[in-house]
């Protein structure tokens, strides 16, 4: 049994989480636990106290999928577990409904979870601070004109494009941006990585799938209006000369539970992945 003396909670900015919220803080009091909260970048709501993630025995994010992103980050940091509540569908990063919060407590409390050791993308750049991320990093325009870009893997050169940059994703951001911009699915539990060029000029440049061990390097060649990097959403970098991306496994622990739904079919459910419409007719015949 896991002691839980503290509960850190990250909650989304604007969405309503009253439920929740009490129902955490109705099972806390009749556990002897306290109820904080885990203060994060750009957060200005406020529902409890503030207090360092490291500070906590459990991470609750509080939200939807981006919320449970920034609970992720403090996680990584303070080597903390952390459980996604959905206020909403579930998504790729939460484990469980809203009404159903106190329930999963329990089970954490009781050790009827399992461990999903989440990877992430290490980012190396010249003279600055590392960047960890979760989702993905993405090298974009940041004014008029292309962007001119050049990627090499493992040391050798894949391919050079102009246009509107491409993106580096983990399996779990896989279903995001990279698959909207045509890029693969990568399977639940798969160790590597993807780079997925966005719309280019007069480019024949396909994703490349990496291993874990490979090492891919991006630089901005010059180009008429710059490059931008954002990592997991955020801009970071408004005037990116390159950058180095590695694969790191099990950068955070995630809460998960043995009969929750498969990702594969939240996917399905939230219409990420479609059947064919000749499919879906036949359906509709029988």
């Amino acid at each position: 049994m896991r002691d839980m003396a503290r509960i850190g909670l990250v909650v989304h900015p604007t969405r309503d989480i009253d439920e929740p919220v009490r129902e955490t803080r109705k099972w806390a009091a009749a556990e002897g636990s306290e109820v904080l909260q885990v203060a994060v970048s750009g957060q200005r709501r406020r529902v409890a106290e503030l207090v360092a993630a490291a500070d906590c025995d459990l991470i609750l994010a509080i939200g939807g999928d981006g919320t449970t992103l920034a609970a992720i980050r403090a996680g990584e940091a303070a080597d903390r577990p952390v459980l996604g509540v959905a206020c909403g569908s579930l998504g790729v990063l939460t484990s469980v409904p809203a009404n159903e919060v106190g329930h999963a407590l329990g089970r954490f409390l009781a050790g009827d979870w399992v461990a999903r050791a989440l990877p992430a993308l290490e980012v190396e750049r010249e003279g600055k601070d590392r960047l960890v991320a979760f989702n993905d990093i993405a090298i974009v325009r940041e004014g008029p004109g292309q962007v001119r870009a050049a990627a090499e893997a493992d040391g050798v050169m894949f391919c050079r494009l102009a246009g509107d940059g491409c993106i580096v994703s983990t399996p779990a951001g896989s279903s995001a941006y990279t698959i909207s911009a045509g890029g693969p699915l990568l399977a639940p539990g798969m160790a590597g990585f993807v780079l997925t060029p966005l719309p280019a000029h007069g480019a024949s440049c396909p994703p490349l799938v990496l291993g874990p061990s490979s090492k891919l390097r991006l630089f901005a060649l010059e180009g008429h209006g710059g490059a931008r990097l954002e990592v997991d959403g955020r801009l970071v970098d408004s005037d990116v000369k390159g950058a180095d991306v590695s694969y790191r496994d099990g950068a955070v622990v995630m809460v998960r539970f043995a009969d929750e739904e498969p990702a594969l079919t939240g996917l399905r459910r939230r219409r990420v992945i479609r059947d064919s419409a000749r499919i879906l007719a036949d359906d509709d015949r029988t």
